[in-house]
């Protein structure tokens, strides 16, 4: 199976937060670059949980 084509760019991160992170994927058994994707998955779908429950229900029918 072919994985799909993934982004490449460069991240400037603070030292003291990619040890937090690289320590972090280490307990996790992931690479730091799959860390950062899966906390930036994380919290894409929190802020699309929290934008529908925010959004006015739309009635039934409409």
């Amino acid at each position: 199976m072919v994985s799909p084509k993934r982004k490449s760019f460069a991240l400037r991160i603070d030292p003291k937060l990619w040890n937090e992170i690289e320590a972090w994927a280490h307990q996790e058994f992931r690479s730091v670059n799959g860390q950062i994707e899966y906390l930036l998955r994380e919290a894409v779908n929190r802020r699309k949980g929290s934008e529908a429950k925010s959004k006015p229900e739309e009635p039934e029918g409409s």
